[in-house]
Parts: C-alpha cells; sequence; structure tokens
C-alpha cells in the first residue's frame, strides 16, 4: 500500500500528527475521537470478527479477535468503530486547520483500534472492540446524550460481554471510551478485571468547553471534509450528532466541579493505569494526573520531574511494582533515581486489599498515542494485562 500524505497546520503545533503505518493502514491527522465519526482507516486480517448481538434492547455492533483466556475491551471515543472512507480529513478546531491528502486503499473491518485489534497477544487475549449505541454500526437507534449517557455506555459495554459469555474482563479506554471504563469499574468491580485509560477526564473545565465548541458547527468545515461524512452518515444525522455531542459534554460543566464521573473514581477497585501523552493538546496533563489520585490506592510511579528518557519508565514499571521497581529505578537513574525515589514513600501495593493506580507518560505522546506509538503502546498494555 502506498500512501501518499500532504500536511498542512496552522500555528497551534500540538493538533497536528500524521501517521501511516506501513502494514496496517493506519492514517491519522489529529484523531480527534472527542469527535463525532471520527476516524480510524485499518484493514483488519482474517481473523477478526464482526457481528452483532442484542443488549439493553438495541443490537450492538463489536469486533473480536483472539482465543486467550483474558477477555479484554476496547471502548473507542466518540466514534465507535465506523471508518472514515475518504480521501481528504480535514478539521476546523478553534481556528486551527490541519488538510491531510491521502490515497490509500481501504479493507474490510476497519477501525479505530486497528494495531491492537491486529497486534496484541491472541494466544493471552480475547480482544473485542465495540461501537457504542447510536455511533457506527450500533445504529438504530440515533445517538443521544442524557445526562447519564456515560453510564448507559458503561452498563452496555458490561452486559455485551455478559452477552458474550466473558465472566471477567479489562477495559482498555481511548478519550470518552476511558471515561466509560473509570464508570464501569466504579459501578461493576466485581466484573472488571484491570483498567488501562488515556486521552480520558473526569471533568469539565472551561478550556475543555471552548474546544468543544469549536467542532459545533459542521458547515463551517472544508466541503471536502463534510461530503465524505455526510455521505456515511446522512447529512442530517452527521450535523444533528455532532451538535448533540458538544452539548452532551457540556452539559457536565454546569455540574458542580463539572463533574461526569469525579465522584466515583475513589471506588475503583481494580489496577489501573492511567496512560497520558504529554503533547496531547485535546486533554491536559491536570486531567491525568486528577484520576490517578483519586482512584483507589494511588501512587505517583513516575520518576521523579517526569524527564526520565524515553523507555525507563516503562522498564522500571514493568519488572514488577514492588520491591523489584525501586532496583530498577536506582539502576535507570542513578543519584537521581535515589533522590527521587527517597520522596517516592513506601509502596502502597503490599498493603492487603490495595490495587496502585499507575500513571505512565509518554513525552511524545499525543491524542493518539495508541496509534502513533502502537508498539510501544501494545506493549506497555500486555505488560500490565498480564
Amino acid at each position: 500500500m502506498e500512501a501518499h500524505v500532504r500536511v498542512t497546520r496552522g500555528p497551534w503545533e500540538g493538533f497536528g500528527v500524521t501517521h501511516v503505518q506501513k502494514r496496517g493502514f493506519v492514517l491519522t491527522s489529529v484523531l480527534l475521537t472527542r469527535l463525532p465519526l471520527g476516524l480510524g482507516l485499518f484493514s483488519c486480517s482474517s481473523s477478526v470478527t464482526s457481528a452483532k448481538v442484542a443488549v439493553n434492547g438495541v443490537h450492538l455492533h463489536y469486533l473480536r479477535t483472539g482465543e486467550g483466556e483474558h477477555a479484554v475491551l476496547l471502548l473507542p471515543g466518540m466514534l465507535g468503530l465506523e471508518a472514515l472512507t475518504a480521501a481528504l480529513v480535514c478539521y476546523v478546531v478553534c481556528d486551527v486547520f490541519m488538510i491531510v491528502d491521502a490515497s490509500l486503499g481501504l479493507g474490510s473491518g476497519e477501525t479505530d483500534f486497528g494495531p491492537q485489534l491486529k497486534n496484541l497477544n491472541k494466544q493471552l487475549f480475547t480482544v473485542v472492540a465495540w461501537d457504542p449505541r447510536g455511533y457506527g454500526h450500533s445504529r438504530p437507534p440515533d445517538r443521544d446524550f442524557p445526562v447519564e449517557f456515560f453510564e448507559r455506555d458503561a452498563k452496555d459495554a458490561v452486559d455485551l460481554m455478559k452477552t458474550l459469555q466473558f465472566k471477567k474482563v479489562s477495559l482498555l479506554g481511548w478519550s470518552d471510551g476511558g471515561i466509560t471504563a473509570l464508570i464501569a469499574a466504579a459501578k461493576y468491580p466485581s466484573y472488571i478485571n484491570k483498567v488501562m485509560v488515556w486521552g480520558a477526564n473526569a471533568y469539565v473545565t472551561d478550556e475543555d468547553k471552548a474546544i468543544y465548541e469549536g467542532i459545533r458547527d459542521v458547515s463551517k468545515w472544508s466541503e471536502r471534509t463534510r461530503k465524505p461524512l455526510e455521505a456515511l452518515y446522512g447529512i442530517d444525522y452527521f450535523a444533528r450528532t455532532c451538535e448533540k455531542w458538544v452539548d452532551g459534554i457540556n452539559q457536565f460543566k454546569r455540574l458542580p466541579g463539572g463533574n461526569i464521573c469525579r465522584h466515583l473514581l475513589p471506588l475503583v477497585q481494580c489496577p489501573t493505569l492511567v496512560v497520558h501523552g504529554e503533547r496531547d493538546p485535546l486533554v491536559p496533563r491536570s486531567h491525568a494526573d486528577f484520576i490517578h489520585q483519586h482512584v483507589r490506592g494511588s501512587r505517583h510511579a513516575s520518576f521523579g520531574g517526569h524527564a526520565a528518557p524515553p523507555g525507563a519508565f516503562s522498564a522500571a514499571e514493568h519488572v514488577g511494582l514492588c520491591p523489584g521497581l525501586q532496583a530498577v529505578h536506582l539502576r535507570v537513574l542513578g543519584p537521581r533515581g535515589r533522590r527521587a525515589w527517597a520522596a517516592h514513600g513506601p509502596c502502597p501495593c503490599t498493603a492487603r486489599g490495595r490495587h496502585p493506580c499507575r500513571l505512565h507518560l509518554m513525552p511524545e505522546g499525543k491524542h493518539n498515542l495508541h496509534l502513533r506509538f502502537a508498539d510501544e503502546f501494545n506493549k506497555l498494555a500486555e505488560d500490565f494485562l498480564q
């Protein structure tokens, strides 16, 4: 597959990232999973099956691959698994323009989790990726956004996996899918094994609201962008869903503290990994810190100053949280590591009944870090899940 990419971006560099994966046919510009009907192009192998099943009065679409005992559900952002079959992608966000022209073939089963569906260990894991109701192939019904829509998605996700006869599952949630994963872990603790989230937030700020408002009016988008989306979803549904999503997410700003799920974080009992891209322009670092600090058994598992060389923190994390982490910590950073470890304090994961929430920072990661750095992300996920 040969892809020709031309990128034009505005002054806000954090919004511009383009990646063409050699074998997976993944094209991403910003990959605003916050945006309904966003994009992610991937040609899955024949080992990925696509099906629908009745859950809570709707027919939910899902993709499934692998035969491992450990069940893993991938929860997408505000787009489901529907792929954008377009030659051009253009986003207008807060007066920032990014244009990506590409010529590439399309396969079947395109999804925002292409590298994960293809490359996560199929002997260890059975991986399922789903379309929440109203997105992708989980239509009808049309997507709506009552104040409890995240809770509804969490229940749908859990009930989907129960319908597929999984006894217990782990959740990998991206963006709004991360919010859904945290809520599911808090509300269904006996069913959730582990949780990994990235690009998620537990509340809405004025800064967040300004970003959301920037995508409300699709008439301001490039015509070449609108046309394929309108053809895919219908003119009215596309425009209406974008507006409804902005209203739906902004309604949390009117609640005390902009609360989405901050009150539920202390109820998350399972081992939790919060991943954050330091260059994510959509979700500030403060959101990752808040989740990390408020999930039960939280511990600061990052290197002092968060300036460790790429991969060092990952290597230390995966040796084991205690006590081996200390040895690796000191070996990797030397005297600086000793100072950081002294300030780190005792490891709470040694306390009976407590599960640490870990924070992993990717210095070059942006909002789509699981696609841009798929190999690193997949190894991080596999090591955490095992």
